[in-house]
């Protein structure tokens, strides 16, 4: 992000097919604010999903932790290559997009979209040490300070490019109007959503794995070290899938992704087995203040800062992002093998299928630990004309604090926002894209 508040950056508007809607946009400079707000205009009245694409500077200091690399040679690459290139001529001077140095790309998809892909891909991703703050280009990485408001200059080419409708994710597939017109670009939202939504759900199977094993550290259980590793284990086979698929590949069986799918899908299975378990259990509490005793056999070590059920709980995150990562790639595989025609709907209908099964699961172990959260604890035996002992109040305030913990960053019913996704372009063509964010 560049620190001149006057200083123009381009912006592309980029629909998934040829759609008819108002010239919203025009030709003169604009705010990131009206920017968003003509965004939501253009994919209320668009049939098909539109987003918007900017370019700023690189900046010298950035958290690059969680994306994913791709090559010069992806489609992805290619395809942001060939925009910058053929929309260059009908651009500013200033704005030097077809430029060969570092630039961080930032591509915004708006709410109504974001929603077709999945509410549970992309969610808000909190910067480390700036609590409250989703990273993105308007945030300074190291100050957690907004660095600066850029002027966003409409880009478009005059020239249209064959196949720019109906092209795969693996050709060619950019066509340009007018300055401030409809860029129809679908083989680059279509990469670049399944990058980053990818890059998102490792980014959350790398937090379960962190926490996993901090508890097995302090559980020494064994059964669940083995779920760990074998859910842990798939990760080579997803990597290498996704390496694959979004270089211009093809998934084959020596990969292993038949093998770690399967595993995958073993551990949601006894997460569903768990929940039913734990919704069972929440039933059979009685109403009122709740004796710690009566909630730690129903729900063993809740009470404590590691136990089973904490446990329990991220191996049931881990599989549910793992999961996500694979319902991705297979999307992607199906997009790409059924034809050029509709490339995005193909994409997001596969999504949708196994997505919603998958959305259940999650969306009942967050009930789950709402209803938990909330619960007033008591000592084993109830209210006794007896006072309580110091260690016994001590229990009794941990157990609630802990309690409550658990409703701690629930996105139970959060609205949907819009998604941003950031691409680091190098000046060798390569790109490094990063875990979706709201924004």
């Amino acid at each position: 992000m560049t620190t001149d508040d006057k200083a123009p950056v381009p912006v592309w508007t980029l629909a998934t097919e040829a759609v008819n809607v108002p010239s919203l946009l025009g030709d003169e400079g604009m705010t990131p604010a009206r920017l968003a707000e003509l965004r939501t205009v253009l994919a209320t009245l668009a049939d098909s999903p539109i987003a918007t694409l900017e370019a700023h500077p690189l900046p010298a200091k950035r958290d690059r932790d969680g994306g994913i690399p791709l090559h010069a040679a992806s489609p992805l690459a290619q395809q942001l290559t060939q925009l910058v290139t053929q929309t260059a001529k009908s651009a500013p001077s200033s704005l030097n997009v077809a430029a060969s140095g570092d630039v961080l790309y930032k591509m915004v998809v708006p709410a109504k979209v974001a929603a077709q892909v999945g509410k549970g891909l992309v969610r808000p991703m909190i910067a480390k040490g700036s609590a409250g703050l989703v990273r993105g280009v308007l945030v300074n990485s190291t100050t957690g300070r907004i660095a600066a408001h850029a002027k966003l200059v409409p880009v478009a080419g005059k020239a249209a490019v064959a196949g720019a409708a109906t092209g795969s994710a693996t050709t060619a597939g950019v066509a340009a109007a007018s300055a401030g017109a409809l860029t129809v670009a679908a083989p680059l939202v279509l990469m670049a959503v399944a990058v980053g939504v990818s890059a998102y759900a490792d980014h959350q199977r790398q937090q379960a794995i962190e926490r996993i094993t901090d508890l097995l550290e302090q559980l020494h259980e064994d059964s669940l070290e083995k779920e760990r590793s074998e859910l842990d284990g798939c990760r080579d086979a997803i990597d290498k899938a996704t390496s694959v698929l979004l270089d211009q590949g093809r998934i084959g069986l020596s990969l292993g992704l038949d093998s770690s799918s399967y595993a995958i899908s073993t551990a949601i299975e006894r997460a569903k087995r768990r929940l039913i378990k734990w919704q069972d259990a929440l039933a059979a509490l009685p109403d009122g203040p709740v004796e710690v005793g009566a909630l730690t056999n129903a729900f063993p070590g809740i009470n404590e800062e590691g136990g089973t059920f904490r446990a329990h709980l991220e191996l049931a995150r881990l599989a549910i992002a793992l999961k996500r990562r694979v319902l991705v790639l297979q999307a992607v595989e199906h997009a790409q093998s059924v034809g050029a025609d509709n490339l995005f709907k193909n994409f997001v209908g596969t999504l949708q299928q196994d997505e919603r099964r998958v959305d259940e699961l999650e969306s009942g172990i967050n009930l789950v630990l709402l209803r938990l959260s909330t619960l007033e604890v008591k000592r084993s035996g109830g209210f006794r004309n007896i006072m309580l002992t110091q260690g016994e109040v001590d229990d009794l305030l941990r157990a609630a604090y802990r309690l409550r913990a658990l409703g701690d960053g629930l996105d139970v019913g959060t609205h949907q926002t819009d998604v941003a996704i950031e691409i680091e372009r190098s000046s060798d063509g390569s790109l490094v894209v990063f875990p979706a964010t709201a924004a």
